[in-house]
C-alpha cells in the first residue's frame, strides 16, 4: 500500500485507478471479517474510514511535467481498468500462495531423488500473470514488507520466490495467530534476520563440522563393525545443538535438557556434552578389566546395575561462557524405545522451571529451562507419543513455555522408505495441529540450519511456544554400521557413495568465497585428527592400568521403619484449618456437608476413611517441608467422587484448594487433572521426579487397567531405570484395582506385571486395606525421598472400599501407628492352646480380604478356631520376617491358602507360590483359592461376578478346594 506522508489528511487521495479498486475490495473484505485483510490495512480503515466510492472524486497523479491541479480545481476522473484491477488480486494471492506453498518447491533434499512436488501455485501464469502484468504494479499492492530496492511487482515475486523456495523453506500459514504468523513471515523476509555469521563463526562451523567427520570416521577405521549408529548424512545435527544451547542459555536459561534416540547420540555425547575422545574409545574397546569397567559403557555394574549399552546412555555438561552465562546441559537416558524420552525431559523441564519452595501452587519462570527434542522423521510420525507429547504444549499442568523440535531426518526407517512410513507428505506434519511453526532445511547447508535456530530460539523466547525444524538429510550407511543398506535402499545409496561430506560441501563454499584458505582448512583438520589420535593413545595407554572401582552412591540413608506418625494435637489443628474456605467463596450445598463431616473424625470412637487419610498425610507432608504433585485423568475430584482436593465455586467455578491456604504448609501443592493419556503423562511425572528429587509426585490411573497403556514407562523407565542409568525415582503410582463386577477392564490393574518386574529392590508394590496404612505409606515414601534407597511406589488403590466402613481407622492409629507390610487379623499373644487349634492359615492381600473379614464378623466367635488371616500389604519386597512371624505363631499348621480375587494365571499368586513353599514348615502345605486361569481379567456378567466371589469366600472358609463351574475358557 501507498504511505501517505500527511499524517493530518486523508489517504485515500494517493489512490486512485486500480489502485483504488483495490481498496475498495480489501474494504469489503474487512467489513465481513476485519481479520481477512492485512493487520496495516485493517489499521487504516480503523483510523480513516470507507474509502471513496466514486473514483471521480479522487485526482489522479499530474503528469510528469505538468503543475498540479489546486485544491479547488476540480478533480480529473481516472479510467477504470478492471482487467488491471483483477491482475492486482491475482498478484496478490500468488503472493499469499508462495507464503502457504513456497516449501514444495524449495530445494531441501540434499541427494535430490524426492518426488517432484506440485508447484503450479507458485506460478505466475496459473494465475494469467506476466512479467510486464507484474512490473506495471507497484510492489506495495503485493507485498506489504517489500524493501525499498523491491520496486515493483515482479521484483516482488521474484524475491519472494527465493526467499521461499531456498534451503531453508517454512511453513506458516496453519499458525492461528496473526501477530504470530506476521512476525514469523517478517522474520523469513527480512534481510536482518537472523544476522550473517562473521568470518569467525564460519571457520568454528567448519572446524565443528570436521570434528564430527572425522569422530564417526575415525571409529568406523578403528572398531571395525561396531555398531554406533551413526550421524552422518545430518551432521549439521551436532552445530545444530550448539547454536540452540548458546541461543538459549545467552536467553537466560539455566538448564537445557535434551531427549534424543540413538542415531547421533555418541558424536552429541561427545562434542555437546563434551564426554572425552578417551573415555568414548574405551567403550569401544575390548577392555581385559570387563568386571571393572564394561566395554558398553556402564557404571557401578559392581553395585547392582547392570548398565546400558553405550548409545542409551545420557550425560550432563555446565556449560560457561564468559563470566554472566553459564547453564547446565543434560542428554536424558533413553532405550531404544525412541520417542519415549520425550516427556520424560519434558518432566525434567517443569521441574527446572519450578520454584516448589513456598505454600500455593509452584511458581514458574518459563525461561530457567529448555527443552530439546531430537526425533527421527519415521519415528515422529509413526509413534503415538510424539502427538501426546505435543498435545502438553499448551496445557497448564503441563506447559513449559516451548519446545525445540529437531527431526534429525534421514527418510528412513529402518529399511523402509517414506512413502511405507507415513501417510503425510513431511514428517513434521503432525506438528501443524498443534499450531507449532515449521522449518525445513537442507542438512547440507551450514548456515541456513543456523539461521532456522535462531528463528527458532527467538520465536520460543518471545510467544513461550515450541518449533519444529525438520533437519532435512541421509544416512550415509545402514541402519547401523554393519548393515548394508543396498540391498533395500538401492537408487539412494547409489547416490550417497559419490555425494561428499557436509564439511566437504561448506570448506569448498568459504574457499570459494574467499573466507578460508586451502591450507587453513587443511589446518582445522589435521587438527582435528590429532585430537581424536590422542584421545586413542590415552585410552590405549590406560589399558592395563588397575581401574578404580565406582563409588558407592552418596546421599541421606532414611531407614525402612522411618516413623510416620503425628501427634494428635497436630492433626487436629490441621484437619480444621483444611476446613476453611476463602471468604466469599460457594460450596457445593451437598459436598459441603460431606466435607464438614470431617470436623469430628478424629475425636474418639470416630473414623478417617480412605479420602479423609490421604488429605491428611498430604498436609502433613506439605507440613513437613515436602512438595507435592499429583496428576491423573480426574485427580481433582477423584475418579470416584471421593478426593474433592481441589473444590470450584458453585456459582462462579473459580478454583480452591485447602492445602493452598492452611497456615501450617511450607511447600508448594500442586494438582493437575491430565489429559486422556496415560503413557506420555506417566512418563512426564517420572521425568519431574527425576529432576525433583525432593518432590513427592503422584500418578494417578482413572482405572488401574488403564496403565497398561503406560507399559513401556513401566517396564524400560521405572523398573529399570536404576539398574541401567542408576536413575532415581519416588514416584508414587495409584492403580484402583479390586472386583466388584464392573468387568475386564475395570477390575484388574494388572498386578502380576508389577510383580513379574520387581527385583534388586526396584520398587515397593504394595495392595493396602486400611486408610491408616495409606496415611503411613505415603508418609514413608515422601520421608525418603532424596535418599539413597528411595524407590517408586506401586500401589493398587481401593475403588468400593473407598467408603467401605471397615477401611476407614480410628484417630489413633494416626498418631501413634506405623506402617504395617503384613496386618494380622489376630493377636500375637493369644494363648499358646488356642495356637496349637490352627490348622489353615489364610493369606492374601487387597479388597478380598475385606470381603473375607466381613464375612467373619457374621459367625460365632470361636467358630473358625482352627482358621487364622493376615493380610499382607506389601508384597514387594516381600517382608519374608513379618511372614515368619506370622507363619511360626502356629505349631500345628497344615495348611497356607493364598486367596485372591485375579484369576489364577494373574495377581500375585504365581509370584506368591514359590516365596510361601519356601517359608511353609515341615510338611504344610500351600494352596490356592480363587478363579482359575482366565484370559481375560474378569467377567462382564454381574451375576456371574458375584457368584464367582461367594464362592471364594466360601471355599476360604469352609476348608474345601475352589473351583468354579460357572464360566470356564
Amino acid at each position: 500500500m501507498s504511505i501517505h506522508d500527511d499524517h493530518n489528511s486523508s489517504p485515500w487521495k494517493s489512490y486512485y485507478g486500480p489502485n483504488l479498486g483495490y481498496v475498495q475490495e480489501q474494504y469489503e473484505l474487512f467489513l465481513n471479517d476485519p481479520n481477512a485483510v492485512e493487520s496495516s490495512v485493517r489499521e487504516m480503515f480503523a483510523q480513516w474510514g470507507a474509502p471513496p466510492t466514486d473514483i471521480a472524486s479522487v485526482a489522479a497523479p499530474a503528469p510528469a511535467g505538468t503543475c498540479a491541479q489546486s485544491p479547488t480545481a476540480a478533480a480529473v476522473p481516472g479510467p477504470v481498468d478492471s482487467n488491471m484491477l483483477k491482475k492486482v488480486v491475482a498478484a496478490h494471492q500468488l503472493m499469499l500462495n508462495i507464503r502457504r506453498y513456497g516449501h514444495l518447491g524449495a530445494d531441501i533434499n540434499p541427494l535430490g531423488i524426492s518426488q517432484a512436488a506440485d508447484t503450479k501455485l507458485l506460478d505466475p501464469g496459473t494465475f494469467g500473470l506476466t512479467e510486464q502484468d507484474l512490473a506495471s504494479i507497484p510492489a506495495s499492492l503485493i507485498w506489504d514488507n517489500a524493501p525499498a530496492s523491491v520496486a515493483n511487482g515482479w521484483d516482488a515475486i521474484v524475491r519472494l520466490r527465493e526467499i521461499y523456495t531456498r534451503s531453508a523453506a517454512y511453513e506458516f500459514t496453519h499458525i492461528h495467530d496473526e501477530n504470530e504468523r506476521t512476525w514469523l513471515n517478517r522474520q523469513a523476509e527480512s534481510g536482518s534476520f537472523p544476522a550473517p555469521l562473521s568470518t569467525r563463526e564460519k571457520e568454528e562451523l567448519l572446524e565443528r563440522l570436521m570434528q564430527v567427520e572425522q569422530f564417526e570416521s575415525f571409529i568406523h577405521k578403528t572398531f571395525v563393525g561396531q555398531k554406533r549408529f551413526s550421524i552422518e548424512g545430518v551432521d549439521m545435527l551436532v552445530p545444530v545443538l550448539d547454536e540452540v544451547v548458546r541461543a538459549v542459555a545467552h536467553d537466560g536459561a539455566h538448564d537445557i535438557l535434551i531427549g534424543m534416540a540413538h542415531r547421533g547420540r555418541l558424536n552429541v555425547l561427545t562434542h555437546v556434552l563434551g564426554k572425552p575422545y578417551e573415555k568414548i574409545f574405551s567403550e569401544f574397546h575390548h577392555s581385559p578389566n570387563k568386571e571393572l569397567v564394561p566395554s558398553e559403557g556402564s557404571v557401578g555394574i559392581n553395585f547392582g546395575w547392570s548398565g546400558d549399552v553405550k548409545y542409551h546412555m545420557g550425560a550432563d555438561r555446565a556449560f560457561t561462557e564468559g563470566e554472566t552465562v553459564r547453564a547446565r546441559v543434560t542428554l536424558a537416558n533413553n532405550p531404544s524405545h525412541l520417542e519415549f524420552v520425550n516427556p520424560v525431559v519434558e518432566g525434567f523441564t517443569r521441574a527446572a522451571q519450578e520454584d516448589r519452595s513456598k505454600p500455593g501452587f509452584p511458581a514458574q519462570d518459563l525461561h530457567k529451562a529448555v527443552t530439546v527434542c531430537v526425533h527421527g522423521d519415521a519415528a515422529f510420525i509413526g509413534e503415538g507419543i510424539v502427538a501426546e507429547t505435543l498435545n502438553f504444549n499448551n496445557l497448564q499442568g503441563y506447559r513449559n513455555g516451548g519446545t525445540i523440535h529437531i527431526i534429525a531426518n534421514n527418510r528412513l526407517g529402518f529399511t523402509t522408505n517414506s512413502v511405507d512410513s507415513r501417510s503425510t507428505y513431511y514428517a513434521s506434519d503432525l506438528a501443524k495441529g498443534f499450531d507449532i511453526p515449521i522449518i525445513h532445511v537442507n542438512a547440507d547447508d551450514p548456515e541456513a540450519c543456523l539461521a532456522a535456530v535462531r528463528l527458532a530460539c527467538e520465536y520460543r523466547l518471545i510467544y513461550n511456544k515450541g518449533f519444529v525444524i525438520d533437519l532435512i538429510g541421509y544416512r550415509r550407511y545402514g541402519h547401523n554400521e554393519m548393515d548394508d543398506p543396498d540391498a533395500t535402499q538401492p537408487l539412494v545409496y547409489s547416490k550417497v557413495r559419490n555425494h561428499p561430506t557436509v564439511a566437504t560441501i561448506y570448506a569448498e563454499q568459504l574457499r570459494s568465497e574467499k573466507t578460508i584458505t586451502g591450507e587453513k582448512a587443511d589446518q582445522l583438520r589435521e587438527k582435528t585428527a590429532s585430537a581424536l589420535q590422542a584421545g586413542y593413545d590415552a585410552m590405549k595407554a590406560n589399558e592395563g592400568k588397575a581401574h578404580v572401582q565406582v563409588a558407592q552412591e552418596s546421599g541421606v540413608i532414611v531407614p525402612e521403619d522411618v516413623a510416620t506418625a503425628v501427634p494428635m494435637e497436630t492433626l487436629k489443628e490441621i484437619n480444621l484449618e483444611l476446613l476453611n474456605r476463602p471468604e466469599g467463596f460457594t460450596e457445593y450445598s451437598k459436598l459441603q456437608r460431606i466435607l464438614q463431616r470431617r470436623a469430628t473424625s478424629l475425636n474418639d470412637g470416630e473414623k478417617l476413611d480412605w479420602a479423609h487419610a490421604e488429605t491428611l498425610a498430604f498436609a502433613t507432608i506439605l507440613a513437613d517441608g515436602t512438595p507435592i504433585r499429583l496428576s491423573g485423568q480426574d485427580s481433582e475430584r477423584g475418579t470416584f467422587a471421593h478426593r474433592h482436593i481441589m473444590l470450584n465455586d458453585n456459582t462462579t467455578a473459580a478454583k480452591f484448594t485447602p492445602l493452598h491456604m492452611f497456615p501450617q504448609a511450607k511447600a508448594s501443592f500442586a494438582v493437575h487433572n491430565s489429559p486422556l493419556s496415560e503413557t506420555a503423562v506417566l512418563a512426564f511425572e517420572y521425568g519431574y521426579n527425576v529432576f525433583a528429587p525432593e518432590s513427592f509426585v503422584i500418578w494417578e490411573a482413572q482405572f488401574g487397567d488403564f496403565a497398561n497403556v503406560a507399559q513401556v514407562i513401566f517396564d524400560q523407565f521405572m523398573s529399570a531405570g536404576r539398574a541401567k542409568w542408576s536413575q532415581k525415582s519416588g514416584i508414587a503410582v495409584l492403580l484402583p484395582h479390586g472386583y466388584e463386577g464392573q468387568g475386564p477392564e475395570h477390575s484388574s490393574a494388572r498386578l502380576e506385571r508389577f510383580l513379574q518386574l520387581s527385583a534388586d529392590n526396584n520398587w515397593t508394590v504394595a495392595n493396602l486395606t486400611t486408610s491408616a496404612q495409606y496415611f503411613h505409606l505415603l508418609r514413608k515414601q515422601a520421608a525418603m525421598l532424596g535418599s539413597d534407597n528411595v524407590r517408586p511406589l506401586i500401589l493398587m488403590a481401593p475403588k468400593s472400599l473407598l467408603r467401605n466402613p471397615r477401611v476407614a481407622s480410628h484417630g489413633v492409629e494416626f498418631s501413634e501407628g506405623s506402617f504395617k507390610p503384613v496386618l494380622s487379623q489376630f493377636s500375637f499373644t493369644e494363648p499358646k492352646a488356642a495356637k496349637e487349634k490352627v490348622k489353615r492359615l489364610i493369606l492374601g492381600s487387597g479388597k478380598v480380604m475385606v470381603d473375607l473379614d466381613e464375612a467373619l464378623s457374621s459367625k460365632e466367635e470361636g467358630e473358625y478356631g482352627w482358621l487364622r488371616v493376615a493380610r499382607v500389604e506389601q508384597l514387594y519386597p516381600l517382608p519374608k520376617a513379618e511372614l515368619e512371624r506370622v507363619i511360626s505363631q502356629f505349631p500345628k499348621l497344615e495348611e497356607i491358602v493364598w486367596v485372591q480375587e485375579e484369576p489364577k494365571n494373574q495377581g500375585s499368586w504365581l509370584y506368591m507360590e514359590p516365596r510361601l513353599r519356601e517359608l511353609a514348615p515341615g510338611k504344610t502345605n500351600v494352596r490356592y483359592i480363587g478363579r482359575p486361569d482366565r484370559a481375560s481379567t474378569a467377567t462382564g456378567l454381574q451375576e456371574i461376578h458375584v457368584a464367582e466371589q461367594q464362592s471364594i469366600i466360601s471355599s476360604a472358609l469352609n476348608g474345601q478346594p475352589f473351583e468354579s463351574s460357572l464360566v470356564r475358557g
